[in-house]
């Protein structure tokens, strides 16, 4: 949830929830056996991470000869200015038939990602990192959490928007950022379009729900229109909270808190003044004022502590591990943070968190508790966890790539080899409804996974008639083996007749 709409207020920039544990690994994952990366995938490896967490031209494909052997080697799509769906057209998600409207923009390819599930596979990287962090937390709160693991993914844009306070006018809702079935429903675009839902059942006092969620977005190594989240939530009797004084109620959490250390020396909180201090809010970022100074800042210490012993358990306890909170913004929690670690020079976000606002707990059936809860996107840690550096690899199917991972264990990825790429141009002029994402989506359902990143090299505007001209170039890599020129090609002579149909440009 809170990784989700974070996204859209910093437009785009990726980064705004019963699996089996495995073995006895904790979450201790072994120092000596991880080398993890900070930097989606390009930056140092050191120690701190071992625990966790109109032309068309450019360099040529290699000829058919320099192909090495593999088992498999992707298919090229034969038909792609066919495979989207049109206005009124039958379509399935899951067994369910569904009718394309004005505002249906879903996709073949990415509907064929719905009934993948990565995060359900014990031996895939996500599988692994979810069992891990379900594990810790049962056993630092046994009997606590509830795992929801299986939501479909179409849900309704109450549940995705409404539900979580989410403004009509927030970018999120727009078509160009999230992938519409129909008026009335997406595919979700974050685990917390099923807060509600949970919290409503009132079957537990915290849940860890994890899941696939999809956005429009743009096409590099470290982006993809479907990727997993984990949120966790927990929940609170507000009359137990009310029971005991706020300094029995705080100060046993701050003892187990080290980054909160310094606050643990204080006694005898008994204002709402005390309590904003000791947990860094502000005018900015306020305590809600149906909250008692009690339940903010118990709620919010456990909060705070939960985090930290998590990251440093997954991060083997390293006593030199550097860990900040700085404010944040959420729709639906308030006050909100995140945590970050400090690692090869600089500071990475890793999770975002606050206390759910109460109007939520309310509309939910839970008047008479308090919450909290946190989002975490499972490929952004499992990237530098395993050392993936390219995020396309998660939905491989190759053996070079899923023998080398089993339940329980963090093993270092090794790669089968470095292709050659392949560069290709595309330039055009755009109207002025032109959006980047638009595009992206064309190239991601013309090229699929042959396209490896896609930047925009060139752009100028016209002085007499102020029309606009892009050049995008489109970098075409598999994963698996090295690409023909023909095959290549054969996909940009697709994407240039399909993005001029789609996207209204005017070929150069």
């Amino acid at each position: 949830m809170l990784r989700s709409i974070v996204l859209a207020h910093r437009h785009r920039a990726h980064s705004p929830t019963g699996a089996s544990p495995a073995g006895d690994a904790d979450v201790h994952l072994a120092a000596s056996s991880v080398r993890a990366r900070l930097s989606l995938g390009r930056s140092c490896v050191r120690g701190q991470l071992r625990g966790l967490a109109s032309a068309s031209t450019s360099t040529q494909a290699s000829p058919p000869s320099a192909a090495p052997e593999v088992a498999a080697a992707p298919s090229a799509p034969k038909q792609p200015a066919s495979s989207f769906i049109e206005h009124g057209q039958r379509f399935s998600i899951l067994g369910k038939s569904y009718t394309a409207d004005a505002w249906t923009n879903v996709s073949p390819s990415i509907l064929s990602k719905t009934e993948r599930r990565l995060h359900l596979e014990p031996n895939h990287p996500l599988g692994i990192l979810k069992g891990m962090i379900e594990q810790h937390l049962a056993k630092t709160e046994p009997g606590i959490y509830k795992i929801v693991d299986s939501m479909n993914p179409v849900v309704t844009t109450v549940q995705n928007f409404d539900d979580l306070l989410i403004t009509k006018d927030h970018p999120g809702r727009q078509r160009t950022d999230t992938y519409y079935v129909d008026a009335d429903r997406v595919l979700r675009t974050h685990t917390s379009a099923h807060q509600s839902e949970v919290l409503k059942g009132r079957s537990a006092d915290g849940y860890l729900l994890s899941a696939d969620v999809y956005r429009r977005d743009e096409i590099d190594v470290t982006h993809y229109p479907v990727f997993h989240q984990m949120e966790g939530i927990r929940t609170f009797d507000r009359k137990h909270l009310a029971s005991a004084s706020l300094h029995e109620s705080i100060v046993p959490l701050l003892a187990t808190s080290p980054a909160m250390a310094s606050a643990s020396k204080t006694v005898g909180l008994t204002s709402m003044d005390e309590v904003v201090r000791l947990l860094g809010a502000s005018d900015a970022n306020p305590i809600q004022p149906g909250h008692t100074s009690a339940e903010a800042a118990f709620v919010g210490q456990h909060l705070k502590t939960t985090l930290e012993t998590l990251i440093r358990s997954m991060m083997g306890n390293d006593p030199n591990l550097q860990l900040r909170w700085i404010d944040a913004y959420f729709p639906f929690t308030s006050p909100s943070w995140e945590l970050e670690v400090f690692h090869c020079g600089k500071w990475l976000e890793l999770f975002g968190c606050g206390i759910i606002q109460q109007q939520i707990m309310d509309a939910s059936g839970n008047s008479d508790r308090v919450g909290w809860a946190f989002g975490l996107g499972l490929e952004r840690i499992a990237m530098r966890l395993f050392d993936i550096q390219d995020i396309r690899l998660f939905w491989s199917s190759d053996q070079r790539f899923t023998s080398q991972f089993k339940a329980g264990r963090i093993s270092r990825f090794v790669p089968f080899s470095k292709y050659p790429a392949c560069y290709k141009d595309v330039s055009f002029w755009t109207p002025p409804s032109f959006h980047e994402n638009d595009f992206m989506e064309v190239v991601r359902e013309v090229a699929g996974d042959m396209a490896e990143e896609v930047l925009l090299v060139d752009q100028f505007t016209h002085p007499k008639t102020n029309r606009v001209s892009r050049c995008y170039r489109i970098n075409y890599r598999s994963m698996e083996r090295t690409f023909t020129n023909a095959e290549v090609d054969f996909v940009q002579n697709n994407l240039r007749e399909t993005v001029a149909k789609r996207c209204g440009v005017e070929l150069r």
